[in-house]
């Protein structure tokens, strides 16, 4: 059985409404709302759902958020796997099944990522490099053309994304992990308010399983890029982009180098 959580925030009730309908499966055992504006209206509309559980949160964030429903599920026997969902992606219910059956018959992979669009079908770069401070900071104030260059190796442009790989670096969008998994990694990093936990949990669960990206199924997510069009989520951005790099390495992080290297290498990579 699957658990699923999904993060709100002054949410549209027609966004969420889509996304739902793309659970419609009989594998899915509960939903969990967690609405980090507590709105009256939100919580009206997970009423009419019987396996969605809401959840008034003041707003801590993304990973903590999810870290809420997390915290109800992780001993419960039956469940084997979860998903952590953004409200704006939706896809057919079958996937479920059809990414539920590729887990259990590879015990070593903790977390999957499917092929991701845009609503009008175009490919989104969502499994991606580790990255370094040039790729995620330092970028957005280089000349257009630079980052472009920058972008095109950082986000696997040049690879074709119709083959399964082992990535260290899953956009939180749409994460399924096998539950179990947690125990040895632990929960989001709650000291991320928002943007860089969906790296850090990654790379934690590719410390010690396979992180996989897998084409067989897609979905869509109606990506917003908000930190792209304001400047108060660009500053969180930014804000929360240090703290990881002072977890992990600013100019030194072996860990990053060795496996960046290995996918480039792997996906065939020129320079």
């Amino acid at each position: 059985m699957i658990t699923i959580s999904i993060v709100t925030y002054k949410t549209d009730l027609s966004e969420l409404k889509k996304c739902f309908e793309s659970l419609d499966s009989d594998l899915v055992s509960a939903i969990y709302v967690v609405d980090n504006s507590s709105e009256k209206c939100i919580e009206h509309f997970c009423n009419n759902y019987p396996n969605v559980e809401y959840i008034a949160s003041a707003n801590v964030g993304y990973g903590a958020g999810h870290n809420q429903a997390l915290r109800k599920v992780i001993n419960k026997i039956d469940i084997k796997y979860h998903l952590v969902l953004n409200s704006d992606v939706y896809f057919e219910p079958s996937i479920l099944e059809k990414i539920v059956t590729y887990m259990d018959a590879n015990q070593n992979v903790a977390q999957l990522q499917p092929y991701m669009t845009y609503p009008n079908g175009e490919l989104q770069y969502t499994v991606r490099l580790l990255p370094t401070p040039m790729d995620l900071i330092f970028r957005r104030f280089m000349p257009k053309r630079m980052g472009e260059k920058m972008n095109y190796r950082y986000t696997l442009e040049f690879w074709d994304h119709k083959s399964s790989a082992n990535i260290a670096y899953h956009q939180g969008s749409f994460m399924f992990f096998r539950l179990s998994a947690f125990e040895k990694v632990g929960l989001f990093d709650e000291r991320f308010f928002m943007y860089p936990e969906d790296i850090d949990i990654t790379r934690r669960m590719h410390q010690y399983y396979q992180t996989i990206y897998w084409p067989e199924v897609s979905v869509v997510h109606a990506h917003r890029a908000e930190s792209y069009k304001s400047k108060k989520m660009l500053k969180i951005h930014i804000t929360n982009m240090i703290k990881y790099f002072n977890k992990w390495g600013w100019i030194i992080d072996k860990e990053r180098s060795l496996w960046n290297k290995q996918l480039l290498k792997e996906l065939g990579y020129k320079k």
